[in-house]
């Protein structure tokens, strides 16, 4: 665990400019229910929805069996928990932006020849 402890409770993440979530397994637990809503709004076979739903499923596991913080970071293995927390937040905002880009849908217009080869071919 980063950051100053006293008597169990951390009083600093030894992150310039984020603070300590005094209750951070609950924040995750209501960021994961969030998130899980907003896939499930995402077609079923989106390649986005699957591989999200599949980590949040993990994660929420882990947040949810996890006795400590400390293991519960330790197990996700992605910083402290506040930028779990974070991330969390971030892919809330990305998988609600999906739901109004709906990158599933046929493009508007016709793509330009080649416009998905790479290297660009004349």
């Amino acid at each position: 665990m980063s950051g100053a402890v006293k008597a169990g409770v951390r009083l600093t993440t030894g992150l310039t400019g984020l603070k300590v979530n005094h209750n951070p397994k609950h924040t995750l637990g209501v960021l994961y229910g969030k998130l899980t809503r907003a896939l499930n709004k995402l077609p079923q076979d989106s390649a986005y929805r699957k591989h999200t739903e599949a980590i949040i499923k993990q994660r929420s596991a882990i947040v949810a069996q996890g006795a400590t913080i400390e293991e519960i970071e330790q197990k996700i293995n992605c910083g402290v928990i506040e930028e779990i927390i974070i991330q969390a937040e971030n892919e809330l905002q990305l998988a609600r932006n999906f739901n109004n880009w709906k990158p599933w849908e046929p493009l508007v217009e016709k793509p330009a020849p080649n416009q998905w080869t790479w290297p660009p071919t004349k």
